[in-house]
């Protein structure tokens, strides 16, 4: 049985990060990963360019986007945070951009980028890294409190400490399916019912199919149910082969789960916020008039793309072959409303692309100094293991590098 001062099981973000830094400390250090390769879901994040954190450096400002988390983690964003993790990654070459709304890049645009200077620093600090190892359990030794890692097909490895990374049960095709929380549970932990967060969300609506791909960057989308408005957003709407995603989208994605299982769902679009449906109306008349002998349907992309404007035509019953001067009234009426409330019709959401999982270790069992289990001796606790709810826009890979970090430093 190999024996090392710590073994850490999951080679995400936070298990590479935390396995680097117990190596630093001067401790043997052993990484147990699952899939072939490292960093299966980091190459991911981002659409594969890896928004790597978010650019509010007021440890205060940026733990309000954490929601019911937000008084665990000040002990732990006190040891490392955003300002830490940048330092981290630039002083070892990975240059970083901001974009909107704090959002932070590679300059590179790609995750790889990341991923190597993880791997870099688990290897100049000599971590042993073992891929294509599934861990089929945890056990504790009652007399040493050591920690027994069984692995399928392998010897079974002994540790003083074990930095449980494997995740929550979010993208499981990338190996996030869950385990570690089925073995903390058999120890006693309270493990949060699964509650799928930050995915793309499905609609019935067919045209949809015909807009993937297309990005509309300023507007807001309103959810309804029963004629009774829930919440609202505004931002990006990137239309998919399946419904709509984006940021906008999938920082509502758990609440609009939530309101769809009371009943059926309508999200309105409303394709220009900042103008009332007055003076749209006036702007329409306006674009049609001056262009009065084209065709209604190649006159609408000065206002919206023309794959959009194809499909509004289609659901208002004009024909796209019109010329401008016989768009009757109520055609344009009809086109200025839909433009202010696209309504899509919401199926369900797209849980095999969702990001993040809401779900974990209940907070109050674990030690946030530390990283450490409450209830378990020697059990570190990190990244979609813990019950941690949080937008898209860099705060989940953010938490991955402060856990990370604070379970490395005390391991």
């Amino acid at each position: 049985m190999g024996t090392y001062d710590v073994v850490v099981i999951g080679g995400g973000p936070a298990g590479m990060l935390a396995a680097g830094r117990a190596a630093a400390k001067g401790r043997s250090v052993l990484l147990l990963e699952k899939n072939d390769i490292l960093g299966k879901k980091l190459l991911l994040t981002g659409g594969g360019r890896c928004n790597l954190t978010n650019l509010k450096t007021d440890n205060r400002i940026l733990l309000e986007k954490y929601k019911e988390a937000t008084q665990y983690l000040f002990s732990a964003f006190a040891q490392f945070n955003v300002k830490d993790t940048l330092e981290f990654f630039n002083s070892r070459g990975l240059q970083t951009k901001e974009e909107n709304e704090g959002r932070v890049f590679p300059v590179s645009d790609r995750s790889q980028s990341v991923l190597d200077v993880l791997v870099k620093y688990m290897q100049e600090n000599e971590v042993t890294v073992k891929t294509g190892q599934e861990v089929t359990g945890i056990l504790v030794d009652s007399k040493t409190k050591n920690i027994i890692i069984e692995i399928k097909n392998e010897d079974s490895i002994l540790a003083k400490s074990c930095i449980l990374a494997s995740g929550g049960t979010s993208l499981p095709a990338t190996g996030s399916t869950g385990e570690g929380l089925i073995w903390l549970k058999k120890f006693g932990h309270t493990i949060v019912d699964n509650i799928i967060a930050l995915t793309p969300i499905t609609l019935s609506d067919k045209w949809v199919s015909a807009l993937s791909g297309l990005t509309l960057s300023d507007i807001k989308i309103t959810v309804f149910q029963n004629n009774k408005k829930e919440i609202s957003a505004n931002g990006p709407l990137l239309f998919t082969h399946f419904g709509i995603s984006g940021p906008t989208v999938i920082n509502i994605s758990k609440d609009v789960g939530e309101i769809l299982n009371k009943g059926p769902v309508v999200i309105n679009v409303d394709l220009f916020p900042k103008t009332d449906l007055g003076a749209l109306r006036a702007q329409l008349q306006k674009l049609l008039s001056d262009n009065n002998n084209k065709k209604i349907k190649n006159t609408l992309d000065a206002l919206i793309p023309s794959a959009l404007a194809s499909a509004l035509l289609t659901l208002t019953d004009i024909n796209g072959e019109t010329k401008n001067n016989l768009v009757s009234t109520e055609s344009r009426k009809k086109l200025a409303t839909i433009m202010k409330a696209l309504p899509l019709n919401v199926t369900g959401l797209l849980e095999s692309k969702a990001i993040a999982s809401y779900n974990g270790v209940d907070l109050k069992e674990v030690n946030f100094k530390t990283m450490q289990s409450k209830i378990i001796p020697n059990i570190y606790l990190v990244g979609d293991t813990l019950n941690i709810n949080r937008p898209s826009g860099g705060y989940s890979l953010q938490l991955c590098w402060t856990t990370g970090f604070v379970a490395g430093d005390h391991a």
